[in-house]
């Protein structure tokens, strides 16, 4: 059984072990493969495994031994599944790893809209403080979330898990789901009817919805033009759930006063993404899931799908 990982870097660039695979077959690792070797890579590999080196129909239709496909995430749009469906080969996912870190990072990103901490560190290091006439000083505003309300858009594991730690700082919670489930207790909670009332009633919205036709763009011109002018906007979903044109002119407009995004709609990004021209707004390199706890788990949970698959028991099958 000839096992390929093509870019297996960014899980692990080298504080974990691929042991979990190298017992089931003919391991084979690539850190990166560029499009040009894919399918000279995979050639002749019965299991391969990507994290975000696209798999088409084309290059699975040059593949005769292939039979499984691993993805070493959750999103798995970087393969053709109904490609891989109609050739019979299952298409598996990581689905629940990350959703402490996710929320994690979601209050990374609010803390530091809230209280600059970095910029503060900085001009400490500058010398401000020494210079300065007083004991103390703010470069902005500093803003307590206690009794602010966190508008939720996507309610699923990570939207919770930021649910009860917006509840811990004391914040009111309101979330918009098409699958509302179970209201969560212990908080200060409700669910509204529509997206534009959660944007009309949040102080800091987050987002943390699947990208779907429906929800690509979901944040643009008309629905940043409903959210206050000292909203926050999050974003450690999914890039292109916002435009990102839209958002920049809402900030350099003063339609919301700040944004702090995980994703971008292209990744890595093009050097001419209108964002890097926003004010007020914070950018970080896909980083949410990327705690070692979390990689971690993913790297134990993909060793777990391909073991399942070879036992007849397939787990995480996105396209059954």
């Amino acid at each position: 059984m000839k096992i390929v990982v093509l870019d297996g870097y960014t899980l692990n660039p080298g504080d974990l072990t691929w042991d979990g695979f190298r017992g089931l077959g003919e391991f084979n690792l690539y850190d990166r493969t560029p499009a040009a070797l894919i399918k000279e890579r995979s050639k002749g590999a019965q299991i391969l495994i990507t994290n975000k080196t696209p798999l088409t129909r084309d290059t699975i239709e040059a593949l005769p031994e292939l039979l499984y496909i691993g993805v070493l995430a959750t999103g798995y749009n970087v393969v053709d599944i109904a490609a891989a469906k109609e050739r019979g080969i299952p298409v598996t996912n990581i689905p629940t790893y990350g959703t402490a870190s996710v929320a994690q990072m979601t209050f990374a990103l609010i803390l530091e809209l809230c209280h600059h901490v970095a910029e503060h560190s900085q001009s400490v290091f500058d010398g401000d403080w020494v210079k300065s006439e007083d004991f103390c000083y703010w470069k902005h505003p500093l803003i307590e979330l206690n009794g602010k309300t966190l508008g939720i858009i996507g309610f699923g594991r990570i939207g919770r898990q930021t649910a009860q730690i917006a509840a811990a700082f004391g914040m009111n919670v309101i979330a918009f789901d098409k699958f509302k489930g179970t209201a969560p207790e212990n908080m200060n909670f409700r669910w509204t009817e529509t997206v534009d009332d959660l944007l009309q009633s949040s102080d800091i919205v987050s987002l943390h919805c699947p990208l779907l036709p429906d929800t690509q763009g979901i944040i643009c011109k008309d629905t940043l033009a409903k959210m206050k002018e000292s909203a926050f906007l999050i974003n450690t979903s999914r890039g292109p759930l916002i435009n990102d044109k839209d958002l920049t002119d809402a900030l350099n407009n003063n339609v919301i006063a700040a944004a702090a995004l995980d994703v971008l709609s292209v990744e890595p990004p093009k050097a001419d993404n209108p964002l890097f021209g926003a004010k007020n707004c914070i950018i970080t390199p896909h980083i949410s899931w990327a705690t070692k706890e979390a990689r971690s788990r993913l790297m134990d949970m993909a060793a777990d799908n391909l073991k399942a698959y070879l036992s007849g028991k397939p787990v995480n099958v996105v396209n059954k």
